[in-house]
């Protein structure tokens, strides 16, 4: 069962303005990563559930963070159907994000009052979800569709809560344009959790892009 309301998880999404996205199989390097995006000072995270037995790999990092990290929203990113968020949410995901809009996802989450960020690539889609009672709408693939595209949608609809995810990176001039076009927050995976030449996670340097990007999603703001 989720400890945060839809509406507390907006509301962190609207603070911090980052949503770091990570997957791993091996649950000891899940542990590790997300301690360093919160030591970073990350205060949510999009478990990419994209492998077999993800479910389960989920259910005990959300142990972890419930234990260790107090104040880390943990969410579920790529989820497909309303059985697999119907899982994820009994495991404790205070959110659900899906790379397309799926009404059934939205029943099942509405029902138990969890957010839901459904990938959305038109007008349309973003107002269909909107009536669907989603709080902040992610836009995919965000590198597609680019600022420009962020700051049309603001223009007849300045209520509307975008998140894009995909061609977004920790640096000041990716998120400047993002920000300076209205976006509530930014998604942000492989650009911000990388893994090295050696084929293992940077830890240290983790933690220093993430708070690097906050930092500046900050500065942006002010």
């Amino acid at each position: 069962m989720a400890n945060y309301t839809r509406i507390e998880v907006a509301a962190v999404m609207k603070q911090t303005g980052l949503v770091p996205l990570f997957y791993n199989a091996d649950l000891e390097i899940g542990k590790q990563v997300i301690k360093a995006v919160y030591d970073g000072g990350a205060r949510l995270l999009e478990f990419t559930a994209r492998g077999d037995f993800a479910h389960e790999v989920f259910g005990e990092l959300n142990k972890y963070v419930l234990k260790e990290l107090p104040g880390m929203v943990m969410g579920v990113g790529s989820v497909t159907d309303a059985a697999s968020a119907s899982r994820f949410m009994a495991l404790g995901a205070n959110f659900i994000v899906t790379p397309v809009l799926r009404e059934d996802i939205a029943i099942v989450c509405n029902r138990r009052k969890v957010m839901w960020s459904p990938g959305c690539g038109s007008l349309t889609e973003i107002c269909r979800a909107e009536e669907l009672g989603c709080e902040v709408v992610k836009l995919f693939p965000g590198g597609i569709y680019g600022p420009g595209f962020v700051k049309a949608i603001k223009g007849p609809q300045p209520w509307t809560s975008i998140m894009p995810t995909g061609g977004v990176s920790p640096t000041r001039e990716n998120l400047e344009g993002w920000f300076n076009a209205g976006v509530t927050c930014v998604g942000m995976g492989s650009k911000l959790i990388a893994k090295g030449a050696d084929g293992n996670y940077d830890l240290a340097k983790i933690k220093a892009d993430t708070k690097n990007a906050l930092a500046i999603i900050t500065d942006l703001r002010a």
